[in-house]
C-alpha cells in the first residue's frame, strides 16, 4: 500500500473534482496506475483504491461509465473518442478498471 498522487488514476483536474464531489467512483486506464489499498488526497479527502480488474473495454457496463461520470456507455464512448482524439473503441482492448471510495474516519 502507498500514498499516490492523484492525478495516476484521474487524469486531470476536472475528473479529480468530479470524484470529490462523488459523481466518479472509478477510472479505467490503459494501465494499472494503482494497487488495492493505495490512498491519494483531493482536496483534503483521502481515498482509498479498493478494487483493481483487468478487464477489457468489451466486458463495460452502462453502470461502469455511470461510475465514471457518464450517462451511459454510448456517451462514455463519445467521450473518450474526443478526449483521445485518434481513440477507436475495440471490444478487446485491455483496460484496467481501478475503484475507489473516500476513506472515513
Amino acid at each position: 500500500m502507498a500514498h499516490i498522487d492523484a492525478g495516476e488514476i484521474l487524469p486531470n483536474d476536472h475528473v479529480q473534482q468530479m470524484a470529490a464531489e462523488g459523481r466518479v467512483t472509478q477510472m479505467h486506464r490503459g494501465h494499472q496506475y494503482a494497487d488495492e489499498g493505495d490512498t491519494f488526497e483531493i482536496d483534503g479527502t483521502e481515498f482509498e483504491v479498493t478494487d483493481v480488474t483487468h478487464r477489457t473495454l468489451g466486458d463495460m457496463t452502462d453502470e461502469d461509465a455511470q461510475r465514471e461520470g457518464s450517462a451511459d456507455l454510448d456517451a462514455y464512448k463519445e467521450r473518450m473518442e474526443k478526449v483521445h482524439g485518434s481513440f477507436e473503441w475495440d471490444d478487446d482492448s485491455e483496460v484496467v478498471r481501478h475503484r475507489f471510495e473516500p476513506v472515513e474516519e
